[in-house]
């Protein structure tokens, strides 16, 4: 007897999960059996009333347009609120419930109808609304997965934080990331042009470009090879600038290249301060010949990188020079309390609230230890 229910509910589940996930596919054959089972539904519901002599409460149906709203397409919501009204209309032709509470209550449910199926047939992309919110969250989880630094060998750690203009999480700063051989690190720390939701969509299609490009290219190459690719975009507004580094996890050194990017810092540990990089070039998707000029250095033990967008440093009351300076201040605190350790979302408390995306992305070289201290010393003695 348990195993034939188990095999029925078994059974249960699997039909049930076939049709979830027919419905995550907004397929015709699955939005008709739903509008199937929720009629199917309200004639129950009608037919129960009336057997028990009792009138359906008015919020019943509410109850029922809710979730049609939620899990069909325009037609199918159409068909499912021409049902709803009818059924309304007709449980109420009773003149013992045709109060003047229960025809207010009909009313509004009227309106409810027409603005459900308004917003309906606002949705572009043709799916239901709980259906559209699933694409756009796996839409937001592909761009945050492409910021993922890959895992660092011992001595070498990265950091970031971003924060949105306008709370929610799609954001026109992202970061790709691409580790070769277990010692080549390349990063790209980019803000396209607009703010929040609106820069979402190209910010995802620019960040896949780029994923494919690093790591395939030399900096220089795949910066020339982005700004082709903004430029080849229909929007005027497909401009972005991005600072790329590539480090030897090795020795240290490391190049960075820069498209119209506020400069990257670098900690020195012997000064105990961030100087200014001298990376420069053009923003992308400008001109058609960008030029850039590359910085290069070394990353020694208890040093770090740190780059950010201008979201970090623009404010009303100061330029950019003076932005870059509040930021190496803070920052330069922020070391002094508490090292490099959660830096980023610390340094991004302190920035005023503004309109702009910000983010920042920290890279550091840790400090030796006491075995590899001894090491270097007999390398340097036998050399």
């Amino acid at each position: 007897m348990s195993s034939a229910v188990g095999t029925v509910l078994g059974g249960v589940s699997s039909y049930v999960r076939q049709r979830v996930a027919g419905w995550r596919t907004g397929s015709r054959g699955s939005q008709g059996f739903l509008l199937v089972v929720l009629v199917a539904m309200v004639a129950t519901t009608t037919l129960l009333g009336a057997a028990v002599q009792v009138v359906v409460p008015v919020a019943m149906w509410f109850l029922f347009l809710m979730v049609g709203t939620m899990l069909l397409r325009f037609v199918p919501l159409l068909v499912l609120a021409l049902v709803l009204g009818a059924v309304s209309v007709w449980t109420s032709l009773d003149t013992d419930f045709a109060t003047a509470s229960r025809t207010s209550a009909l009313t509004i449910f009227g309106l409810a109808l027409l603005l459900a199926i308004y917003q309906s047939s606002r949705q572009r992309s043709g799916l239901p609304m709980a259906l559209s919110e699933a694409v756009l969250t796996q839409l937001r989880d592909r761009l945050q997965r492409q910021g993922v630094v890959p895992p660092l060998p011992n001595g070498w750690r990265s950091q970031s934080a971003t924060i949105t203009a306008n709370g929610p999480s799609y954001a026109g700063d992202f970061l790709v990331a691409d580790l070769r051989e277990g010692r080549w690190l390349e990063m790209a720390l980019v803000d396209v042009c607009g703010k929040g939701t609106s820069v979402g969509p190209q910010a995802l299609q620019f960040a896949g470009a780029l994923g494919g490009l690093i790591g395939a290219l030399p900096p220089a190459q795949m910066m020339a090879a982005a700004n082709a690719f903004l430029l080849r975009q229909e929007s005027d507004e497909s401009l972005a600038t991005a600072v790329h580094i590539k480090v030897d996890l090795v020795t240290g050194d490391y190049t960075i290249t820069s498209a119209g990017h506020p400069p990257a810092l670098h900690w020195h540990l012997d000064r105990r301060g961030w100087s200014i990089d001298n990376a420069r070039g053009m923003a992308l998707g400008v001109i058609d010949e960008a030029e850039f000029t590359p910085s290069t250095g070394r990353l020694r033990p208890g040093e770090a990188l740190m780059f950010y967008t201008d979201g970090v440093i623009e404010a009303a009351d100061r330029d950019l020079d003076a932005g870059i300076d509040w930021l190496r201040q803070v920052a330069l605190q922020a070391v002094d309390a508490r090292g490099f350790t959660g830096m980023p979302r610390r340094v991004l408390k302190k920035v005023p609230r503004g309109d702009d995306d910000r983010a920042l992305l920290l890279l550091e070289r840790q400090p030796l230890t006491s075995p590899e201290l001894d090491a270097e010393r007999a390398l340097r003695v036998g050399g």
